[in-house]
């Protein structure tokens, strides 16, 4: 059983981490991860048959800095606004040892995608599965891993989900 305070945590967790993204905040993205912490985008289909291929795979808090890099300093795109809509994460596990609590938790997003000039279209549905650690900042991804159900997706992906 989880007690309010952790789930409010955790619930604030989830809702910075979609205004940082929603927001164009980038350079506050990595500050969500430990510095050991993954980031990972997955289709459905290969997370349900156990296969590892990702379409973005980013292996430490160092790699998702430099996605940032790449995000604001070298990738050139149609710019556009994107929005997160962030079901209620559902707790799976909540464990306490000696490296303290982690949190495995899931919640159901869908993103929204608004070019200044265009129509706005959700370009991404999902839903995450989260390993989170307590440090002493506060809570933190271990691991973000974000399932997408459709094999169709825009043909770039440059901000987070």
């Amino acid at each position: 059983m989880t007690d309010f305070k952790t789930y409010f945590e955790l619930l604030s967790l989830y809702s910075d981490y979609a205004m940082v993204c929603d927001s164009a905040e980038w350079e506050q993205w990595p500050e969500f991860f430990v510095d050991s912490g993954t980031y990972r985008l997955q289709p459905r289909e290969n997370f349900e048959q156990g296969l590892p291929l990702c379409l973005l795979a980013l292996e430490s808090k160092a790699m998702i800095r430099d996605r940032v890099y790449g995000v604001k300093e070298t990738m050139y795109h149609d710019p556009y606004y994107q929005r997160h809509i962030v079901g209620t994460p559902r707790i799976l596990s909540l464990t306490n040892d000696a490296n303290g609590e982690r949190i495995e938790s899931e919640a159901n997003y869908a993103v929204i995608r608004t070019k200044i000039d265009g129509d706005s279209i959700v370009s991404n549905a999902g839903f995450y599965r989260d390993v989170i650690l307590r440090t002493p900042q506060g809570l933190k991804f271990q691991s973000r891993l974000c399932v997408y159900d459709s094999e169709m997706i825009p043909n770039s992906i440059i901000y987070p989900i």
